[in-house]
């Protein structure tokens, strides 16, 4: 029987104080929580270990949460990522998101909501990521079918133009998240590597 633990956490806040009684909080309601107090640690960690969740707050010295998420999502662009941040401004709201967080919480903030967005968040991903390793094929609507590995798309039993590469990532993507909303930073990152619609080389997402 595989050995069950608890989700792992990598906090990154640069108030020491903060930071202890936040993990604490969190080891209570079993996490296993790595707090690292600046960004340069913090991706220094996140190097060494392996985690479930990461939770960066945005002002910090050395290097500042954005900056450390858009390096964690360069490495790993399904990693679950929450900021908390003091700032207030809808400019850096949507910076945060932009770079592809799950959730953004203002401080101060109530500890019981920070616990039930955790869970939300870790939820959505466990179950992106069951539905995405373990599922090959999906039917959609009633005259659809898919088949990833393939690459083909079926409509009433007759097979249309094999898809790209990059469509049928596209497709799966849209499968794995049915009924559900598919953020478009995290297409865009997942399968042409950066979260803008348009490159120096033309608009990405033109290209298949």
């Amino acid at each position: 029987m595989a050995e069950i633990t608890n989700p792992r956490i990598l906090l990154v806040e640069d108030d020491q104080n903060f930071g202890d009684v936040l993990r604490s909080y969190l080891e209570m309601h079993e996490y296993d929580v790595t707090l690292a107090t600046d960004g340069e640690a913090g991706l220094d960690a996140f190097n060494k270990g392996e985690f479930d969740l990461c939770i960066f707050d945005v002002m910090m010295p050395k290097k500042d949460g954005f900056t450390l998420g858009g390096e964690i999502r360069e490495k790993n662009a399904s990693m679950p990522i929450i900021f908390l941040t003091a700032k207030t401004l809808k400019e850096d709201v949507l910076q945060g998101f932009k770079i592809g967080a799950d959730d953004y919480i203002t401080k101060p903030f109530n500890s019981e909501e920070l616990l039930y967005r955790i869970q939300a968040v870790l939820k959505r991903s466990t179950n992106a990521i069951k539905k995405g390793e373990e599922q090959k094929e999906f039917n959609i609507g009633s005259r659809f079918h898919f088949n990833f590995p393939l690459r083909i798309l079926t409509f009433d039993g007759e097979e249309t133009d094999k898809l790209s590469p990059k469509e049928a990532q596209l497709l799966k993507m849209f499968c794995t998240h049915m009924n559900d909303i598919l953020p478009r930073s995290e297409a865009l990152t997942k399968i042409w590597g950066e979260d803008n619609y348009c490159s120096e080389y033309g608009c990405i997402c033109h290209k298949a």
